[in-house]
């Protein structure tokens, strides 16, 4: 039995195989993206949505020019999306205060701070906790200073896979319900894919299963290293007025967003595949919430979510051609950076089926570095 055919079928409806169908329409070329469950109902849907570039895994390093290039995508869609939509993606630019609290984190915020500060478009400095509480007085009296960074911005994350995926089926690309089960091939070169429905032909492939690509490993005859880091995030109703900038500490993040709430994370826990919200990780980012901010004792409780981020075992995504096996192709591993990389996976992944030009430099991340 044959279920049709496409010239690209993406395997994931995440950030990343939407953006991946998104840029190879725009180029002309037909793609059917398959989902398991429903466009953004994992790590895409559930994320915080915060885009900040100068920090995080591999950058500095090989990350920023991807995490350079998302960010440039991400102000074209600001504009973009919506009109071709109609969804506000309630993107907006938003002030950044980390805080340091030890000696060892002041020494850890200022390790890159000069390299921060050499990127254009952004306004980056160390302040002392006085002028930190300047800049929000609700902050704790324990800190010894804060990072404070102009330029970074933010999305609601469902909001944007929503805009995303409806702008790329406005322009022809075709979103599926479907299991898929392998990949079907010929003398080295991909030929279709293996679905419970049956079979599906294509001549390429896009493998963007986030947490799930491991299960790839079989598929293609080579381990994929990615593993589930789950996160988990609060939405409190918070007393006081709106916090004007993303208050951060260790990983953890606070911030008013458009929605009137203040979303509160994370944690990174090696759980498996269980995506339900618990009563330890709440008790944890409330704790780091109190540690930054201890006025929000009274914060109520609005909604608890959970999602499993897809993290390789040196913190760097996996993208690129799979060696040995002609028309397939793998783009997964954004860890908590999912939101400002994806759309930069995306449209790197369609450029190497266009057999154009990445826009960063690929070998930093291809599948060979772990061989």
């Amino acid at each position: 039995m044959n279920a049709g055919s496409s010239d690209v079928v993406i395997v994931g409806g995440g950030v990343v195989g939407i953006a991946t169908a998104y840029f190879l329409a725009k180029a002309g070329v037909s793609s059917t993206v398959i989902e398991r469950d429903s466009v953004g109902s994992h790590a895409s849907g559930f994320a915080y949505g915060g885009l900040s570039p100068l920090a995080g895994a591999g950058i500095p390093g090989p990350v920023f020019p991807m995490a350079k290039e998302g960010m440039r995508i991400h102000r074209e869609f600001s504009q973009l999306l919506p009109e071709e939509t109609g969804v506000a993606t309630e993107y907006r630019v938003r002030p950044s205060l980390s805080l340091a609290f030890t000696e060892e984190e002041v020494r850890e915020s200022k390790e890159f701070l000069a390299w921060q500060q050499e990127q254009e478009g952004y306004s980056v400095k160390w302040l002392d906790a006085a002028k930190a509480k300047e800049i929000e007085p609700r902050i704790s009296d324990e800190i010894l200073g804060a990072v404070y960074m102009v330029g970074g911005a933010e999305v609601e994350p469902y909001k944007f896979i929503l805009a995303l995926t409806q702008a790329a089926e406005k322009l022809g690309v075709t979103v599926r319900h479907g299991n898929v089960k392998g990949i079907t091939k010929e003398s080295g070169r991909v030929t279709g894919l293996i679905m419970e429905s049956g079979e599906l032909a294509c001549d390429n492939v896009v493998l963007a299963l986030g947490p799930w690509s491991a299960d790839v490993s079989s598929w293609i005859s080579l381990k994929v290293p990615i593993r589930p880091l789950k996160g988990q995030i609060l939405r409190l109703q918070a007393p006081g007025a709106p916090f004007d900038c993303s208050i951060g500490w260790a990983g953890n993040y606070a911030n008013t967003k458009m929605d009137g709430l203040l979303w509160t994370g994370t944690t990174e826990e090696e759980a498996g595949f269980d995506e339900n919200p618990t009563t330890s990780a709440r008790d944890q980012v409330m704790a780091s919430l109190l540690k930054m901010i201890p006025s929000l004792l009274d914060a109520e409780l609005v909604q608890h979510t959970a999602c499993l981020r897809p993290l390789s075992i040196d913190g760097i995504p996996i993208m690129g051609a799979v060696p040995n096996l002609n028309g397939a192709f793998l783009s997964t591993g954004a860890g908590r950076k999912g939101i400002l990389l994806g759309p930069a996976m995306g449209k790197a992944t369609a450029d190497l089926i266009l057999n154009r030009e990445t826009d960063f430099p690929m070998e930093p991340f291809s599948l060979t570095r772990f061989s």
